[in-house]
């Protein structure tokens, strides 16, 4: 058991709360402690019962049973893997610009299931992190199944491709990297790039939140340094985390 304590303290502080909360609220509501009902995101609910926190539950919560327990446990990997990646790497001892980055996605998802009536936003929210990090790292190259090898920008959409050859549903991980591109897209690309103005900044009550763990100024004045990171072996993890993973592992992403 300490073991297990302490490599949940050694999570990254922001991805260690997140992925507490997507153990937590669904095993609540396994266990019947509070009905699911009560946890999913229910737009009539929200708009006219002033269920407010319907949005957050929402985003943490997934119904696990025989036939998604797997589906959950790869989505809760995905949480742990990237976040914790994009926390201590491109946002590393920027707290306050990794928060704005889950606040303006999630926002964007939460508005988005509320006109599209999803209930479920877990899965959009994980997507769309793992899309920024795959745009933050888009030269690290990354294995799928049958030793299958290319650089991590692709990643994201092999992985909705993958699930539409089989049958899967689409539309979680769809959301989830739109969402994600719209980010990196207005932060990165559309100021940097193309030399166009700013439409996003962390606002400054997170960094009173948040501050800075390091010197320099708040937010983001130039691209993330993108580290020279050598090729995976065959079976070993995707470049930039130092984990070590497989991405021949069968799973199916978006079936709620």
């Amino acid at each position: 058991m300490s073991d297990i304590g302490d490599w949940f303290k050694n999570i990254p502080f922001i991805t260690r709360y997140w992925f507490a909360g997507s153990i937590a609220v669904p095993l609540i509501g396994k266990l019947g402690l509070i009905s699911p009902v009560y946890l999913v995101l229910w737009p009539e609910a929200f708009f006219h019962k002033f269920q407010i926190w319907r949005p957050i539950t929402g985003t943490l919560y997934f119904p696990v049973g025989p036939g998604t327990g797997f589906l959950y446990l790869v989505n809760l990997y995905f949480l742990y893997q990237y976040s914790s990646r994009l926390e201590t790497g491109a946002f590393d001892g920027r707290p306050a610009d990794y928060v704005f980055m889950l606040l303006f996605n999630w926002i964007c998802i939460v508005i988005t299931g509320l006109m599209m009536d999803m209930q479920l936003l877990m899965i959009p929210l994980i997507m769309s992190v793992l899309y920024v990090w795959a745009q933050l790292n888009r030269d690290v190259i990354v294995s799928f199944w049958f030793g299958t090898r290319f650089k991590a920008c692709y990643l994201p959409w092999v992985i909705l491709g993958f699930n539409y050859i089989i049958g899967g549903s689409i539309v979680n991980e769809l959301i989830g990297n739109l969402v994600g591109h719209l980010y990196f897209f207005l932060m990165f690309k559309y100021p940097m790039d193309l030399g166009g103005r700013s439409f996003l900044s962390t606002p400054q009550f997170l960094y009173q939140m948040f501050p800075n763990r390091r010197g320099g100024v708040s937010g983001f004045g130039v691209p993330p340094t993108r580290r020279p990171v050598p090729q995976e072996q065959p079976g070993g993890g995707g470049g930039g985390g130092g984990g070590r993973h497989n991405w021949g592992q069968g799973f199916r992403l978006g079936d709620d």
